[in-house]
């Protein structure tokens, strides 16, 4: 899976959560997490489905992969 950083910046956005609040709820570093937000970096499977949990959302919502 490959993360769609507008996605996830449109749903923290809309959450009105700050990127260190994501980092805190996801467990994601919160460097890491601001260059995946700049497509700069990639996420594991793993952390998509932690990263989606914080957001209140599912993988498919956060990915570039077809909802089924």
């Amino acid at each position: 899976m490959r993360p769609h950083s507008s996605a996830i910046r449109y749903r923290r956005e809309a959450l009105k959560m700050s990127l260190v609040e994501l980092s805190a709820r996801s467990g994601i570093h919160e460097s890491h997490l601001s260059r995946v937000l700049n497509g700069k970096a990639g996420l594991s499977d793993a952390n998509i489905y932690r990263l989606a949990d914080a957001l209140g959302v599912t993988p498919a919502d956060i990915t570039h992969e077809e909802k089924p």
